[in-house]
Parts: structure tokens; C-alpha cells; sequence
């Protein structure tokens, strides 16, 4: 059987955007861990969109100031600027555009009853192997990460990378990396030793030539990379974004618990899913269900969940503190 799987750096524009949010989150945190906070992030060029609600004590942010520093964090620094020019984002010339507003008081009064901030279907899968997640997409998450800490101390690789690995019975069939090279640069060498084996066919920068790149080249906007964050086609994604929203509103931590359930799960089988859902405003989750996979056999029955406290889960799973950050560099597994 023939799987691929994609991975993306924090430099991609999508996940530049998801980032920002996600620092911004943080510094609210620092101040205030009963901020409810839900805000996207669209990149383009130099400016920085900032759209969605936030209710606080801490009402004095210094939104461009944070904004700037993530980007910092990520690599797209006055050093990256003066390398690159009008070819990557600058982070001299940003421009930042709030559109930031409160929490509606319909939500908030079930978010203040100790419900849920709102209703979806969460999905948390794991499999046998490293990281107990599908193999294609280790190979292709690792790959990406050493290539963007390379991209990190290089002055000719740059920051917006993308690698994809397709795997079969035998092995790497193909493996497909885009990073941005300001002169040719051979990575092949380097891309099979961090493999571990060299790849029936690799390709860099299929188009031949890659230099303009990040938010110059592409619009970045939160949540457009579900797929990578979560679990590639071995799973379906399970509620929106993780990376722009508080720990009341369920696409963080009840896609995080769904993770653990199915790590709680996974010693007797293969594989496991395990579906939780929520309803806005209210605590007890509707349902709760753990599939499984035990070589050709599956199976299926209902987990013991009953009523979950966004309280509880956010204290159990340590949410109310400046986490998310690195969540969102790390991924969710």
C-alpha cells in the first residue's frame, strides 16, 4: 500500500499565521489565565491582518510589538531581512491591522457556567511506531524540522519549507522537498542521512527555482494547515484550528485529550481512534466513542466519558498556562 504524508516549517505563511496567534495567546496568558481569547491571522506581504474576539483583564496589549517578536522567534528577523530583501517578509517594514473585538456575551455566559465554548467533533489517533503516529508522516515531520534548523544557521537556505514523504512496501518511493535557496545548493546527501536511507526518487524544488518565498510569494492564514498539524490521512481532522483559540473552546483540548484516550489506548492494538464531541455551553460531551484496528480485525465501543469540565481538562492538561507557543511549533503529538 502506497501512503504520503506532508510537513510544514513555522516559516510556511500558514504557519506563521497559526504561530503569531498562538504567541499572542501566550503573552494573554502571562497576565491573565482567564483570558478567552479567539483570534486569526492573515499574512500577506508585510502586513498582518489580526481579526476575532478577545475578552481580558488585560486590555492594553501591544498587538504589533508581539507580532513582531514572533516573527523573530520563527527566524524572520532584521538578519533574514538584510540576506533575503524584497524576496522573503521583512520584518522592518510590518504593518499590523487589528480588528480584534470582545467575546459575544451569548457565549461567554456558557463559558462562565463552566461549559464548553463550542460544539464540534474532536478526533485523537495513534498507531504503533515512532511517535506513535503513521510512518510517512514521521519521516516527513523530522525531515522538515532538520532542515529548518539547518535553514536556521544558513544564509543561503531559506525559512518556508515544505517536505512530503510517499511511502510503499519497500520503502521511501518518493521524497519531495521545497526550501528556498538564494544560489543551488546539493541536499541530497544530507536529505538520505536524515532518512536513513536514500529514496527511490527525490525531488528539490520542482519548479527548478525557488527564492521569493513566505508571505511575499503567498498569503498566510490560520487553520489552512489541519492536515499536517494533525494526522494526515490516517485520521480525519477533528474540529477547527488549535492554534487561535483558548483552551474553553474544545479544537485544542479536546483534540488533545482525544490524542491522549488514544496513547491510553493503543497497548493491545495497532491502531485506535477515539471520536469525542461537545455542545456549546455545556459540560457533559455527547459522545465519546474508541475504534481499533488489531491486524485485520477492527472494532469499535463507547469510552466511559460522561461529564468534562473545561475546569478540569484545562488544569489536567496544564492549558491555562503560556503553552501554546510550543504547542504549535512541536504539533499537537
Amino acid at each position: 500500500m502506497i501512503k504520503t504524508a506532508e510537513a510544514v516549517s513555522l516559516g510556511h505563511p500558514d504557519k506563521t499565521a497559526d504561530y503569531i496567534s498562538s504567541y499572542i495567546l501566550d503573552r494573554f496568558l502571562e497576565q491573565d489565565e482567564n483570558v478567552r481569547y479567539a483570534v486569526e491571522v492573515m499574512i500577506k506581504g508585510n502586513t498582518v491582518v489580526l481579526g476575532g474576539e478577545v475578552s481580558s483583564t488585560f486590555v492594553e496589549a501591544p498587538y504589533e510589538k508581539y507580532v513582531a517578536e514572533a516573527l523573530r522567534e520563527i527566524g524572520y528577523d532584521e538578519h533574514y531581512a538584510d540576506i533575503w530583501g524584497e524576496n522573503a517578509l521583512n520584518v522592518r517594514k510590518l504593518k499590523v491591522i487589528n480588528l480584534i473585538s470582545h467575546q459575544s456575551e451569548q457565549i461567554a455566559q456558557g463559558v462562565l457556567q463552566d461549559g464548553w465554548g463550542d460544539q464540534g467533533v474532536f478526533v485523537g489517533y495513534a498507531c504503533q511506531g515512532e511517535e506513535n503516529i503513521s510512518r510517512e508522516l514521521y519521516l516527513a515531520r523530522k525531515l522538515n524540522r532538520v532542515l529548518y534548523e539547518k535553514s536556521r544557521k544558513s544564509d543561503n537556505l531559506g525559512l518556508d519549507i515544505k517536505t512530503q514523504i510517499t511511502l510503499d512496501e519497500d520503502g521511501i518511493k518518493t521524497a519531495i522537498v521545497a526550501i528556498p535557496m538564494l544560489k543551488d545548493e546539493d541536499l541530497s546527501t544530507f536529505v538520505a542521512e536524515v532518512l536513513g536511507q536514500k529514496p527511490e526518487r527525490l525531488i528539490i524544488n520542482g519548479t527548478g527555482n525557488y527564492v521569493a518565498h513566505s508571505s511575499i510569494a503567498d498569503c498566510g492564514i490560520t487553520g489552512r494547515k489541519l492536515a499536517c498539524d494533525f494526522y494526515e490521512a490516517a485520521a480525519p481532522i477533528g474540529g477547527g484550528s488549535p492554534w487561535t483559540k483558548d483552551a474553553t473552546k474544545a479544537d485544542l483540548t479536546l483534540n488533545l485529550y482525544a490524542r491522549k484516550l488514544a496513547l491510553d489506548n493503543l497497548r493491545d492494538y495497532d491502531e485506535v481512534w477515539v471520536y469525542l464531541s461537545s455542545c456549546i455551553g455545556q459540560a457533559c460531551l455527547p459522545s465519546a466513542t474508541l475504534k481499533w484496528r488489531k491486524g485485520e480485525k477492527y472494532g469499535e465501543e463507547v469510552l466511559p466519558v460522561g461529564e468534562l469540565r473545561p475546569s478540569v481538562l484545562i488544569k489536567k492538561l496544564g492549558l491555562n498556562r503560556p503553552v501554546y507557543a510550543k504547542l504549535c511549533r512541536d504539533g499537537l503529538v
